[in-house]
């Protein structure tokens, strides 16, 4: 399946069929309306998506530090770290999960990141309930946990991870 895709900046006319990706793994990631995701996309330095025959399958939205992003897991990496990128957040359809798309979104990420100067991935994921597919693919691909904090009002609990390129 993944021979004929391409993965892309996300451009405006994107942003609905994003949105119903990010909505589908709200679960695992945190809801956003489209003027969130406008904004979000605005803001990002990295924002791209990747395309199989015409369609939206999976995206990546990343932050490089002193960003001003106002998320809590991103403001504990600006806060120990100066040389990252922090993933916001990533979903791939289910449809194409398995098929090496969330691997060739982070190498295209990583490509990013060294041409930025970067010496850091950073994410987070849920250890509170636990996302295991997350866990699983975050240490496959080299990430190690460099802390955990309490959000959602303490209703969940992260994994800040980490992968030195």
């Amino acid at each position: 399946m993944t021979a004929h895709y391409e993965i892309r900046d996300i451009a405006a006319g994107d942003l609905p069929a994003v949105l119903r990706l990010n909505t589908e793994y709200e679960h695992f990631l945190s809801p956003l309306s489209l003027d969130e995701l406008m904004a979000l996309r605005a803001q990002a330095q990295y924002a791209r998506l990747v395309e199989l025959n015409s369609t939206v399958v999976a995206f990546l939205i990343a932050f490089t530090p002193r960003s001003g992003y106002g998320s809590v897991n991103y403001q504990w990496f600006d806060a120990h770290y100066d040389d990252y990128c922090y993933i916001d957040r990533i979903a791939i359809a289910e449809e194409a999960q398995g098929c090496g798309l969330g691997t060739a979104l982070y190498d295209d990420l990583t490509a990013f990141s060294v041409a930025s100067g970067l010496k850091k991935l950073a994410c987070e994921y849920y250890c509170e309930p636990l996302n295991a597919g997350s866990a699983k693919f975050h240490s496959k691909y080299g990430f190690v946990e460099v802390g955990q904090q309490d959000v959602q009002g303490g209703s969940k609990r992260v994994s800040l991870q980490v992968r030195a390129l």
